[in-house]
């Protein structure tokens, strides 16, 4: 049987309005005061798609990643870089590598449909991601695909076929 193709996809790093009021005027997506920290080290990063290293001066806020009001609408919290970072590089693959992976070893795919439901997901080991990922990806009712933190199930960036 030959290999399916491959999808191509992006990752879509939190939204820049939602990380601009955090650090600008000092907000969240529940119109609260973001929360100011220093990093002990690893905490990850949604806006730099990295874990934080020691000392950085960080944000915690809550944050939506859903557009849509309904039932699956959820709000959670989520670390920023106080100040800006680079851009993100390498949006069309999983964050897997270097010394403290963004996704660390293990986490969770959900897909949704375009309505914002859950079709089903999957907790994947770093080495099998990909594949799952391909899987969800190759339904053509999953709109996008969420990764979440397997810790406690935090959100951790937004898949889209490109």
């Amino acid at each position: 049987m030959p290999a399916s193709p491959t999808i191509p996809y992006r990752i879509t790093p939190i939204r820049a309005s939602f990380v601009q009021r955090a650090r600008a005027a000092g907000l969240d997506d529940l119109n609260q005061p973001v929360e100011r920290h220093i990093a002990a080290g690893g905490e990850p990063c949604r806006d730099a798609l990295r874990r934080a290293r020691p000392g950085e001066a960080l944000l915690l806020a809550s944050y939506c990643p859903f557009e849509q009001a309904g039932p699956y609408r959820e709000y959670g919290p989520v670390f920023l870089l106080a100040d800006p970072a680079a851009p993100v590089q390498g949006l069309d693959r999983l964050p897997l590598s270097g010394e403290q992976p963004y996704l660390g070893t293990g986490f969770l795919l959900r897909a949704y449909s375009a309505a914002e439901r859950i079709l089903g997901g999957v907790v994947v080991a770093a080495a099998e991601a990909e594949a799952h990922l391909q899987a969800l990806l190759s339904r053509a009712e999953v709109a996008f695909v969420l990764a979440r933190f397997t810790g406690h199930g935090c959100y951790a960036c937004r898949i889209e076929r490109a």
